[in-house]
């Protein structure tokens, strides 16, 4: 099986713990977002699967084996870490042809992953004259090369244009929906609202969240409702017989907090009070993820 199994994972840096005890698992079928603010663990965590870091305690495995005891590694997990790392002599072929031999991966992959990710035109050129959104193409195609059953992609949209980004997030999807592990680290919410189904969320090198977007959100919304309505005074009549207050909210709008649209749907319909517009109103991913994280962040602007 292709799913990550982390348990009881620490990492200490003398006096720091940069992972506590870290346990959760990543499953095949779904993109799992990775979030954390800076210094959370997202990335010690990354390198402690890869065996670029050794754990002090706990373990980090695919298909519960350990990641240096594969014989051809990019042929079971393909990561995106630093794309900036890439020998900037080489060509972008010859980068991926080093790769595919060192790891058994037929050759002719090679042209397929160029052409994948949209830089078959750029092959021959050395990696040094690449722009940032390039860099990543490469490094994407590298993770891709071995056509492995997990990715761990770090920051994938960094340096990509909107039709990059397009590109990645559909890519993302596609290979989830093939059946592998997807692992996703990104600071930007909008994205990984669009793109995750899952979300493992870490403060502190500590686990704070392992649950679905939906879930997710839904727990850190407070229930309102959004509506339009050509009867406004009946309305608030109705709601205040309930408890409810109706708020205006600008231009004909207006808002009603601890209540769900369902809800006042009914309530509307037996006074016969008409409703142009009404929907429930939800934190965004951005609202959610700063609630929980806000205590955990390392550094943070001060407000006045």
């Amino acid at each position: 099986m292709n799913s990550i199994e982390i348990r009881e994972l620490t990492r200490e840096y003398g006096a720091t713990r940069a992972v506590d005890r870290l346990t959760f698992d990543v499953l095949p079928g779904r993109v799992t977002g990775f979030l954390g603010p800076n210094g959370a663990g997202k990335s010690t965590t990354m390198r402690l699967l890869l065996g670029l870091d050794r754990a002090t305690s706990g373990t980090a495995t695919v298909g519960g084996r350990q990641f240096t005891t594969f014989t051809d590694p990019l042929r079971q997990v393909g990561a995106l870490l630093d794309p900036q790392s890439i020998h900037g002599g080489r060509t972008a072929r010859d980068h991926l042809r080093f790769l595919a031999v060192s790891n058994r991966i037929p050759v002719s992959r090679v042209e397929e992953v160029l052409e994948q990710t949209g830089i078959a035109s750029a092959a021959g050129t050395r990696v040094k004259k690449f722009s940032l959104g390039m860099r990543q193409r490469l490094g994407i195609a590298a993770a891709l090369l071995g056509d492995p059953g997990v990715l761990l992609l770090d920051e994938p949209t960094n340096g990509l244009d909107p039709e990059g980004i397009i590109w990645i997030r559909e890519l993302m999807r596609g290979l989830a929906a093939e059946g592998r592990t997807v692992l996703v680290s990104s600071h930007l919410m909008s994205e990984t609202a669009a793109l995750a189904d899952h979300l493992v969320v870490l403060g502190r090198g500590r686990l704070l969240a392992d649950t679905s977007m939906e879930e997710f959100i839904e727990a850190r919304s407070t229930p309102r409702v959004r509506l339009r309505t050509t009867d406004p005074v009946r309305l608030r009549a109705t709601l205040a017989r309930d408890g409810f207050e109706l708020v205006g909210a600008g231009a004909d709008r207006w808002t009603v907090d601890g209540i769900q649209a369902e809800q006042l749907g009914r309530m509307a319909a037996r006074e016969g009070i008409p409703m142009l517009e009404l929907s429930d109103e939800r934190a965004s991913l951005e609202q959610a993820y700063l609630d929980l994280t806000v205590d955990h962040a390392e550094f943070a602007a001060v407000t006045h």
